[in-house]
């Protein structure tokens, strides 16, 4: 188990002169699978577990896209400056300031998460989660108690930042380790699946609001009504993640083959040591997901957060019609998502993540020359075109970052390198735009750091390994049926040729 990771550091002429021996080296780190080493998938528990996780990032983008959706409202509340320009940037600050604290969050739940399972630690996160997103709609506006309304605000934003730290990482890795190898990519787009629903969700409760209030209704207490809903999609959220057992793939852990390999190590057992180990061992795999992350989460963020503020701040359209636009839009993604994961099992995650990526190089610009032009079509099409990139990217995603990493460190090093991503890029996405279309007095901005941004995805996915169809790192093979596992078995010892 101790062995090197490195195997270009062995001398090719020490081996040539001891080849019994390296074999025997080589047999002792990989030896043969048996049967009790091959994972046989239980299907109703997988499906419970993608629920479960799925519900969970859905709640976590919903209370981020009530947020964003609600950031001129929310400006007014709390920032009364007289200059509307001021409010925007200041309410998307405080928005931005949440993924400050999102890789502290994933610095601290990741490796606990890698120790005490990931059950407790997405229980956690979900309940931190509904609490700061409750509590934000129940702060009172600056005219009641002056610069403590923002201050609370933010303080309850950072609640939100620390406990997402833990969201996103842990709910993939609890996929991915519960989805068979050749469906993971399937099992895996729920995840985004949920992403979509509580933007959609997020989405489709503002524009209600924003047809049945006047807008001094929704300045004084309408906006607070989608935060304090989070309450109860907490509560349905955290009695699924309880109701499920902890994943094969780190029950497998738990018989002591990672305490082995660590005692072997001699790895520090405390969250110091298990940081420092991320960062000094796992550091390629590390900046490949980094990459990754960035480039999907500038366009992610670019799309589903920001475009509602951008089409009626920015092009002075109405703030209910560009939210309808977005909406149709995320829902014919959700549409295809599933069909997309089901793609990238059957040709692999580069080549869909390349497709994506691609898309967003090429288009970005048309897209957003089709959207100033104003009308509702060339709106829908511009969105359309850069959805349709975008869902070729969310359904592959999840499957992709959690093969990056080894299962003993997946959950930490996932979150760390996720959250690192979306908080000098994602989160802030909202905020840089808006200050360098000021800056610049050029509505195509979106467009060119989307672009930018899709350059690094593209050679991000060219760096990667395709991980389709095959054990994730550190776990044995994972299958849907007790046949696929004997084949599986058979396949090392071939029947003999006379």
């Amino acid at each position: 188990m101790a062995a090197p990771d490195n195997d270009e550091s062995v001398d090719p002429a020490a081996v040539r002169r001891h080849r019994v021996l390296f074999r025997a080296i080589e047999k002792r780190r990989h030896p043969k699978l048996r049967r009790s080493d091959i994972t046989v998938t239980d299907d109703a528990a997988v499906k419970r577990a993608t629920k479960a996780a799925a519900l969970g990032n859905a709640m976590e983008w919903y209370d981020f896209g009530i947020y964003s959706y609600l950031a001129v409202t929310i400006g007014k509340v709390f920032f009364p400056s007289g200059n509307d320009t001021a409010q925007l940037l200041s309410s998307f600050a405080t928005f931005a300031v949440a993924f400050l604290v999102r890789p502290l969050g994933g610095m601290v739940f990741g490796p606990l998460g890698d120790k005490v399972g990931r059950k407790r630690i997405l229980s956690l996160t979900m309940i931190m989660m509904a609490v700061g997103t409750f509590a934000i709609g129940l702060v009172p506006s600056h005219d009641v108690i002056g610069l403590w309304a923002p201050a609370l605000l933010i303080f309850f934003r950072l609640v939100q930042g620390f406990s997402t730290g833990g969201e996103y990482g842990g709910a993939s890795t609890f996929i991915a380790e519960y989805a068979p190898d050749k469906r993971r990519g399937f099992f895996g787009s729920f995840l985004e699946l949920g992403t979509l629903g509580g933007y959609v969700g997020a989405s489709g409760l503002v524009v209600v609001l924003n047809s049945v209030l006047s807008a001094d209704e929704m300045l004084a207490w309408g906006w607070r009504i989608p935060f304090l809903v989070a309450a109860p999609l907490g509560f349905i959220g955290l009695y699924l993640r309880l109701k499920l057992d902890e994943t094969p793939a780190f029950q497998k852990l738990e018989g002591g083959q990672v305490k082995a390999s660590e005692a072997a190590d001699s790895v520090e057992t405390s969250a110091t040591g298990d940081l420092g180990r991320i960062f000094t061992r796992y550091w390629r795999p590390l900046l490949l997901c980094l990459a990754l992350v960035a480039a999907y989460n500038i366009n992610d963020y670019m799309l589903l957060s920001y475009m509602p503020t951008y089409l009626s701040d920015e092009l002075g359209y109405g703030t209910n019609h560009g939210l309808l636009i977005l909406l149709l839009v995320m829902v014919l993604q959700m549409c295809v998502i599933n069909y997309v994961g089901r793609l990238s099992d059957r040709f692999g995650r580069k080549p869909l993540l390349m497709t994506g990526m691609l898309g967003f190089l090429f288009l970005s610009v048309p897209s957003f020359l089709l959207i100033r032009q104003g009308s509702v079509v060339l709106i829908a099409l511009g969105l359309l075109l850069m959805g349709l990139s975008l869902v070729m990217m969310l359904g592959t995603m999840s499957a992709a970052l959690p093969a990056i990493f080894p299962t003993h460190v997946r959950y930490g090093s996932l979150s760390v390198a996720y959250n690192l991503a979306t908080s000098l890029f994602g989160g802030t996405t909202p905020l840089v735009i808006t200050a360098l279309i000021s800056a610049f007095d050029s509505t195509l901005m979106p467009a060119y750091y989307a672009t930018g941004a899709a350059v690094i995805g593209v050679i991000a996915v060219l760096c990667m390994r395709e991980t389709a169809n095959k054990p994730l790192a550190g776990s044995p093979p994972s299958v849907e049926t007790e046949a696929e596992a004997e084949e599986l078995v058979q396949a090392q010892s071939p029947q003999p040729k006379f």
